[in-house]
C-alpha cells in the first residue's frame, strides 16, 4: 500500500521524530499554498483593468446601466412624445432619414418626435399606443427581400402575431433596389401586416429606388406629402423653419491626447452581430490582377489575422474595411471654415434633445473629418437648400438657392461636377471668395452620415490559406463630363484607400492611421460572418454564376473543393459561368483557374462570357441560355446547388433566364416555378451574394 507521504519520505527520508514530522508538515503546507496562488489567494482584481480605460468609456458604461423600458407605450408616455418614428437600417440611410424627419417635425410643427431602433421594444406593445400618437416606418430592404438585422425580430412578430392594432395610425417608407426581385419588400411586408392586424394606414408607402439613384429625392418627395398630411389633415400649425442643432460641438482644452478618440472605429454592440471585433491587419500581399492593357485597375489584397488568433473565417464570409477621407478633401474643409489652425485642438459633442451621441466623443476636428464623416458623400439638396441660411455673401446664398430650386435643377448641376461637402462650399464663394466660419460644427454632424465600413467577399478558402483571408476589388473611377473643365473623375472611397495602400502613395491619404496604429502597411479591419456557403457534403454538385470581381467567393469554393480531391474527398460536378470585358483585359484569376482545373479535371467546367471581345457582346445569361440542357439536367436531375454573385442588374437577367429554363423544360406555371425558387431558398439549395 502506497502512502500519500511517499513522494515526500523520497526526499527527506525516514522521519525519525517530531522535528522531521514538523519539516515534513512546514514543506506540504509551503507547496499546496503555491499551488493555490491566483485561486485561494493573490487574485487578480476584475476591476483592474478599469484605471487604464479612457474617462468617457467608464461615463458611457455607467450610463448604459440605466435600464430602459422596452414597452414603447410606457416611453411615448413617459417622453410625451407625439410622433414614434421606428427605423428598420443596415447601411445607415434610412436610420439617418429618420433622424432627419425627426428634427424637422419639431422644427416645423413643434411636434416632439421619437426616433427608435425596431429592435429596442417589444413590439407586442405597440397595441397599448393611444391613438392620438402617431407612428412611423422608415425601412431598408437588401438584398433579395432581406431585412435589416434590426427589423429582423419585428417582422417575424408582426407576421405571426394575433393581437388588434386598431388604434395604430401610421405611416411607412421604404428603401430599395428596383434591379432586386423583391424590391421594397420589407416595408411592404409591415404594411400588409399592420393592416391584417386592423391599424390604420393614413398616407400611401412611401418607396425611394436607389436603382435610378433617386433615394434621396424620392425621400424628400414622400415627406413633404407626410408634412402636408400634418398641416392640412391634421390641422397642425407650421411654422418657418430655423435650424435647430441637434449636437453641441465645443473645444475643451483641458483635455489631452490620451482622453481623445483620434479615429479608431467605434462599433456599438449591433455592430458586432455575426462580426469579429475591428483590428488592425497587416496586408501580407497586394497585386494587380487586370492586364496593363485594362484602363482600370483590379486589386487582390491579403491580410494576415497572425497577430489576432482569435480572428478566424470560413469560406464564403465578409471581410470589412474600414477607409478614411483623402487628406484634399479633409484640408479642402478645414480651409474653407477657416479652422485649418484648429485642426487638433480637443472637441467635445453633447446631445441638445437627450439623445445618445453616436459620434465618438471627445476628439479632434481632424479626426472627426477624416475618419468618422462620410464627408465624400453626396451632397443632398436639402442639405444645399439648407446651407444657404449660413451663407457668407448674398451671391453665395443666390447660387445656392438657385441649384437647390428644383430636382431637376441640381440633377443637372450634379451631372457636370463631382460635389463633396468641401467643394460645395469652395464653388459656391468662387466668384466672390469668403470664409464658411459661420457655418456651425453641428450643421455638419447633422446633416453628414458616420462613416461606414465597406463589406467585400472573401475570396480565399479557409480550408487552404486558414490565416490569410484575400479580397478582390475594382478600383472604381466614375466621371461625369463637365461643358468648360472637360471630364471630371469620381473616385470611390475605400477602393483608391487599398489602392494608395498599393503604390504606398502616402499624400492622397493618411496611411498610417490614427496615433501611427496603422504603420507597416495595415487596415482596420473586421470578419464578418455570411450564408453564402459551399454544401456541407463536398459530393454535391454546384453552378456558380459571376461577372467581374463577383468571381470572389467562387475562387474560394473552387480552391476549398480542389484541397478536398488533394486529399482524397470525392468532389461534385461543378459548373462556373463568368462574365467580362475581354479575355486580354479583365479575365481575373485566369491563370489561377486553369490551374485548379488541372487539379479538378473534368469535375470543374469554366464558361465564359465577353461583353467587349472582337466586336461582340456576349453576357452571362447568353452562355447559360446556349447552354440551357447541362442547366435544366444540373438544377432537376443532380439537383445542384445554385450560387449567384454580382451587380443585381446581372443577377436579375440570369434568374430570369435560369426561369425560363425550368419553366419551358417542366411546362410549368408562373405559380409553380415561383414555388421551385421559394424552395431552392429556403433550403439553401439557391443562394445570392449581390450589390448596386
Amino acid at each position: 500500500m502506497t502512502s500519500s507521504l511517499d513522494p515526500l519520505l523520497s526526499v527527506f527520508g525516514k522521519p525519525s521524530g517530531y522535528a522531521d514530522y514538523a519539516a515534513i508538515a512546514a514543506f506540504s503546507f509551503a507547496w499546496g499554498t503555491y499551488l493555490l496562488k491566483g485561486k485561494a489567494w493573490d487574485r487578480p482584481d476584475p476591476y483592474h483593468h478599469v484605471w487604464f480605460e479612457k474617462p468617457q468609456i467608464a461615463d458611457t458604461a455607467a450610463g448604459d446601466r440605466v435600464k430602459e423600458t422596452r414597452d414603447i407605450s410606457k416611453k411615448l408616455e413617459d417622453t410625451n412624445d407625439k410622433i414614434v418614428i421606428f427605423w428598420g437600417s443596415q447601411s445607415g440611410t434610412a436610420e439617418g432619414f429618420a433622424n432627419r424627419l425627426g428634427r424637422e417635425c419639431h422644427s416645423r410643427f413643434r411636434l416632439n418626435a421619437l426616433v427608435a431602433d425596431l429592435s429596442d421594444y417589444d413590439m407586442e406593445t405597440l397595441q397599448h399606443i393611444k391613438k392620438e400618437k402617431l407612428v412611423v416606418f422608415v425601412a431598408s430592404t437588401f438584398g433579395e427581400g432581406d431585412p435589416s438585422d434590426n427589423t429582423a425580430g419585428f417582422l417575424h412578430w408582426i407576421r405571426a402575431a394575433e393581437v388588434s392594432l386598431e388604434n395604430l395610425h401610421y405611416f411607412a417608407f421604404g428603401l430599395g433596389n428596383s434591379n432586386y426581385k423583391y424590391y421594397n419588400k420589407v416595408i411592404d411586408l409591415i404594411a400588409q401586416s399592420l393592416d391584417a392586424l386592423g391599424a390604420q394606414r393614413l398616407m400611401p408607402v412611401g418607396r425611394a429606388d436607389d436603382a435610378k439613384g433617386a433615394t434621396e429625392e424620392d425621400f424628400i418627395a414622400w415627406k413633404e406629402e407626410f408634412f402636408d398630411y400634418l398641416s392640412r389633415t391634421l390641422g397642425h400649425q407650421e411654422y418657418d423653419v430655423v435650424y435647430e442643432p441637434s449636437l453641441l460641438v465645443e473645444q475643451d482644452t483641458s483635455l489631452d491626447l490620451i482622453d481623445l478618440h483620434q479615429g479608431e472605429p467605434v462599433v456599438d454592440n449591433r455592430g458586432l452581430v455575426g462580426s469579429s471585433a475591428v483590428k488592425p491587419l497587416r496586408i501580407k500581399d497586394m497585386r494587380e490582377l487586370f492586364r496593363p492593357s485594362a484602363d482600370r485597375n483590379c486589386l487582390h489584397a491579403e491580410l494576415d489575422l497572425t497577430d489576432f488568433p482569435e480572428m478566424n473565417y470560413k469560406t464564403g464570409d465578409h471581410l470589412i474595411i474600414w477607409p478614411s477621407n483623402p487628406n484634399a478633401e479633409v484640408e479642402r474643409i478645414l480651409k474653407q471654415l477657416g479652422r485649418l489652425h484648429e485642426a487638433d485642438v480637443p472637441i467635445l459633442i453633447k446631445s441638445l434633445n437627450g439623445s445618445k451621441v453616436k459620434i465618438p466623443t471627445p476628439t479632434t476636428l481632424s479626426a472627426l473629418l477624416r475618419y468618422y464623416l462620410e464627408i465624400c458623400s453626396p451632397v443632398s439638396r436639402e442639405t444645399v437648400a439648407k446651407l444657404a441660411q449660413f451663407a457668407p455673401t448674398e451671391s453665395c446664398r443666390l447660387f445656392l438657392d438657385g441649384i437647390s430650386r428644383d430636382r431637376s435643377r441640381y440633377s443637372a448641376f450634379l451631372a457636370t461636377t463631382h460635389i463633396t461637402v468641401g467643394r460645395l462650399l469652395e464653388v459656391s464663394t468662387s466668384s466672390e471668395p469668403a470664409s464658411w466660419s459661420s457655418l456651425p460644427l453641428s450643421f455638419l454632424l447633422d446633416a453628414f452620415p458616420m462613416m461606414k465600413p465597406r463589406s467585400y467577399s472573401i475570396s480565399s478558402s479557409s480550408v487552404v490559406s486558414p490565416r490569410t483571408p484575400s479580397i478582390t476589388a475594382v478600383v472604381t473611377q466614375a466621371a461625369v463630363q463637365n461643358p468648360t473643365a472637360g471630364q471630371i473623375t469620381i473616385p470611390g472611397l475605400t477602393t483608391n484607400y487599398l489602392l494608395a495602400h498599393h503604390v504606398q502613395d502616402k499624400n492622397t491619404y493618411s496611411l498610417q492611421g490614427p496615433g501611427n496604429t496603422l504603420e507597416g502597411r495595415k487596415v482596420y479591419a473586421q470578419i464578418r460572418k455570411s450564408k453564402f456557403k459551399l454544401p456541407a457534403l463536398s459530393s454535391q454538385p454546384i453552378i456558380m454564376i459571376a461577372a467581374g470581381t463577383g468571381i470572389a467567393p467562387f475562387r474560394g469554393f473552387i480552391q476549398e473543393r480542389a484541397r478536398m480531391k488533394q486529399v482524397g474527398k470525392a468532389c461534385g460536378k461543378m459548373l462556373l459561368y463568368f462574365g467580362c470585358r475581354s479575355p486580354d483585359e479583365d479575365y481575373i484569376y485566369c491563370e489561377e483557374l486553369a490551374q485548379l482545373q488541372a487539379v479538378l479535371e473534368d469535375q470543374l467546367c469554366i464558361v465564359t462570357a465577353f461583353s467587349r471581345y472582337k466586336g461582340k457582346k456576349i453576357y452571362t445569361q447568353d452562355r447559360i441560355l446556349e447552354d440551357k440542357d447541362r442547366m435544366f439536367g444540373m438544377l432537376t436531375e443532380a439537383n445542384a446547388n445554385l450560387y449567384i454573385c454580382g451587380s443585381a442588374t446581372m443577377a436579375r437577367e440570369v434568374n430570369n433566364t435560369i426561369s425560363s429554363i425550368i419553366k419551358d423544360g417542366n411546362a410549368w406555371t408562373d405559380e409553380e416555378i415561383k414555388t421551385w425558387y421559394e424552395t431552392k431558398k429556403k433550403t439553401r439549395k439557391f443562394q445570392e451574394d449581390v450589390w448596386g
